[in-house]
Parts: C-alpha cells; structure tokens; sequence
C-alpha cells in the first residue's frame, strides 16, 4: 500500500512534468508507474487471499492465488510495454518539441525514489517468500530503468540539440524492451512454482535433518516440496525399525509431521510414508 502511495504521487507529477516539458520518455513512465499501481493493488488483494488459512473446500489453503496474481502482474507489464512501443514509434514519425530542460530534476529524483521502493519491497519478498511481491518489487525496478532510460534520452535530446528530438522517443524504446525482460524473469519462478518443480533443495535439506533429529527415525528417503504462495507442502519418505509394530510406526510419522509444521519455516501440510529400514525391497 505504501508503494501504491508513492506511485500515484509519481504517476502525477511524471505526468504534468512530461506534458508540461515535452518529454514522451516522462509520459511514458507516467504510464508505467500507473501500471505499478495497479499491480500493487492486484497484489495485495492477491496476498489477502492467498494467507487465509485452509478450510473444508481449500485443505491445502489458498497460496495458489498468489501465483496467479504474479501472472497478472506479469500480463500488466506486457500490456505497459506494448503501449510504450507503440507510441514511441508513433512519435519517432510525428515531429515535436525538444524537451524541457528540467524533467532531468524530476526524473532523477523519481529514479532515487524507485530505486528505494524496489530495495524495500525486494527484502520484503525474500523475508516472506513471496512471488508476488517479488513480482511487485520487480516492477518498481522496471519503472525506475525507464526513468534512467528517459533520463538519458532527453539529456542526450538537450545536448545535441535540433534533430535529436527523437532520442527521448528512443530512450521510451529501450525501456519498454527492459520491462519485456523483466517480465520473463518474473515468469520464469512463478510458471515452476505453479508446475510444482523441484526447485527447493536447501528447504528439502532442512526437512531431512529435522525429521532425522525426532527419536525412532533413522534415515530418511525421497522428500517432494511443493510451494503454494507463502506457504510449503511436503511428501516425505522415512525409514524406521522394521521390527516395530504399525502403531508406533505411525507415533513416528506424526511426531515427523509435527516437527516439521512448528519448525517455523512455513510448512503447512506433510504426508509421512513409512518404510522399515530392513526391508530389502526399498527403493
């Protein structure tokens, strides 16, 4: 919410200072931070929902929506850049003015206060786990490259004078093309993590040595990772005395699962099998 805030703040004054100085590269990124605003709108409603916990219909929870809302975002930033390109060539073709010396102050502070949103949401994504927040965080950079990408545009436009109006039209070019990049990279995580793929080996490296650590446990096997927004499901194999009756066997697996949903590393669902340890048919 903090991000929406400051975004709209930015959409407003990128978008009088464009207008006002005859700078596309700045309405452009007027455009892009309205998009941030939207996505972070979109993400937060997407975070709401996908914490709630499980229920009767949603034993697993509701993480998946949070992976959703990244493809969303991802689709807004597609769209964002489409139009960015678009009018970008329609301004190359369409003679106007040079821009105004003074969108550079505006564009530089606008790139320090991106700059600062993208660090803050980033480390927030990395201490909850989120894709959609890495999503958002990522967005917030792609703003800040198009106001670098606009900044450089219109200083080049402002030096060398008559004839390079266009190189604040090409600079709008160019960072369309970063965001397009970006959103791959933001695809890329969410489309394995929706696909379940294996992706989570110091999680699986975790899990192994807290369930080796609970008493009758003696080896573990194969151990499966799902991720489901901000939370993580597992399928795990242990080996136990082969000598030691169903009961207790399924004593084990219980404690197994217990340690590892209060290990307090989002764990919210495990399923135990159980193998005898002398059985020589493992596999």
């Amino acid at each position: 919410m903090l991000g929406v805030a400051i975004s709209l703040v930015l959409v407003m004054v990128k978008g009088i200072a464009g207008i006002t100085g005859h700078s596309y590269a700045l309405v452009a990124d007027a455009i892009e931070s309205l998009s941030d605003v939207v996505s972070s709108l979109i993400v937060w409603v997407g975070l709401k929902y996908a914490s709630r916990p499980p229920d009767m219909d949603h034993p697993f929870g509701h993480g998946r929506a949070e992976t959703l809302v990244t493809f969303v975002v991802v689709g807004i930033l597609v769209m964002t850049a489409a139009y960015i390109i678009f009018q970008s060539i329609v301004n190359m073709r369409t003679p106007h003015q040079m821009p105004a010396p003074f969108t550079l102050v505006v564009l530089f502070l606008v790139i320090l206060v991106k700059e600062a949103m993208y660090r803050y949401v980033l480390h927030q994504s990395k201490k909850t786990g989120s894709t959609s927040l890495r999503a958002d965080a990522a967005h917030h950079r792609s703003d800040s490259i198009t106001s670098v990408a606009a900044f450089i545009g219109i200083l080049v436009a402002l030096i060398l004078g008559d004839g390079y109006e266009a190189a604040d039209d090409w600079a709008a070019l160019f960072a369309a093309g970063v965001i397009l990049f970006n959103c791959y990279r933001i695809f890329k995580p969410a489309w394995g993590e929706i696909m379940d793929r294996q992706i989570y080996e110091e999680m699986v490296t975790k899990i192994k040595a807290l369930s080796a650590s609970v008493d009758g446990v003696l080896d573990t096997e194969k151990c499966y990772v799902r991720k489901t927004g901000l939370n993580y499901l597992v399928d795990l194999h242990i080996e136990v005395d082969g000598r030691i009756p169903v009961f207790e066997g399924h004593d084990i697996a219980h404690r197994v699962q217990d340690k590892l949903k209060d290990a307090g590393i989002g764990i919210i669902y495990v399923a135990v099998h159980v193998e005898p340890k002398d059985n020589p048919h493992i596999f």
